[in-house]
C-alpha cells in the first residue's frame, strides 16, 4: 500500500487492476478542505496517459511487478525473441512491445524486462551501450571533437550526432536514454 500524498515521478501504482507509472504530480493544499494529488500517469500495459485526482490520505495498491535480466537472441517473423537468464524460457515479443527499445536490440545483450502478473509488459535497454558505426560520412584530418559534428548510422539501425571526429567501424558508447553519443570506445 501506498499513500496518495507519497507518489513521485517513476512511483507505480495499481489503478483499475492495470499498472500505472507517475509521470507528473502536483501536491494541493486549497485553504479549505483536504490537500489532495493531481497525477499524470501511464499505462504501463497499454502506453495511454490519463490524468486522475486522489485525496493525499488514500491508500493506492502498490502493484505485483517483477523484473528480470533477459537477454536479446534474434528476431524472427516480427517476433522478438528473448532468453530469461535464470529459468532458460524462451519469451517471445511482438514488435509493439519493443518499439521503445527497438533502435537499440542487439543480440547477445542483457536487457531488463518488466513483469505484471507474470506477463510481459516492457523492456528497457541498458543506460550505455557500445555500439558499432556502420555509416557516416569521412571524417577530414584535423577534426576535434569541438569541431562540430555528423550524422551516424549505428549497427541497430540507429542514426544519431556524432563528433566529426568518429568513421565507420569505430565504436561509440551511446546514453540510451537520451540517444546521445558518450565517447569513442577502443575495441
Amino acid at each position: 500500500m501506498i499513500l496518495a500524498g507519497e507518489l513521485r515521478k517513476g512511483s507505480k501504482l495499481l489503478y483499475r487492476n492495470e499498472p500505472y507509472i507517475v509521470i507528473d504530480y502536483q501536491h494541493v493544499k486549497p485553504g479549505k478542505g483536504g490537500a489532495f494529488m493531481r497525477t499524470k500517469m501511464k499505462n504501463l500495459i497499454t502506453g495511454l496517459m490519463h490524468e486522475e485526482t486522489f485525496r493525499s490520505e488514500e491508500k493506492l495498491v502498490s502493484p505485483d511487478l517483477q523484473y528480470r535480466d533477459m537477454m536479446y537472441i534474434y528476431e524472427q517473423d516480427g517476433h522478438y525473441e528473448f532468453l530469461d537468464q535464470e529459468s532458460y524460457e524462451q519469451i517471445p515479443l511482438d514488435k509493439k512491445q519493443v518499439e521503445g527499445v527497438i533502435d537499440y536490440l542487439k543480440e547477445q545483450t542483457t536487457y531488463t524486462m518488466l513483469f505484471f502478473n507474470e506477463k510481459p509488459v516492457a523492456v528497457t535497454a541498458p543506460i550505455s551501450m557500445e555500439l558499432k558505426v556502420v555509416d557516416t560520412p569521412p571524417g577530414e584530418k584535423g577534426n576535434t571533437a569541438q569541431g562540430g559534428s555528423k550524422t551516424a548510422t549505428l549497427e541497430t539501425g540507429l542514426v544519431l550526432q556524432v563528433p566529426l571526429f568518429v568513421n565507420i567501424d569505430d565504436y561509440i558508447r551511446v546514453d540510451t536514454r537520451e540517444d546521445k553519443y558518450i565517447e569513442r570506445v577502443k575495441k
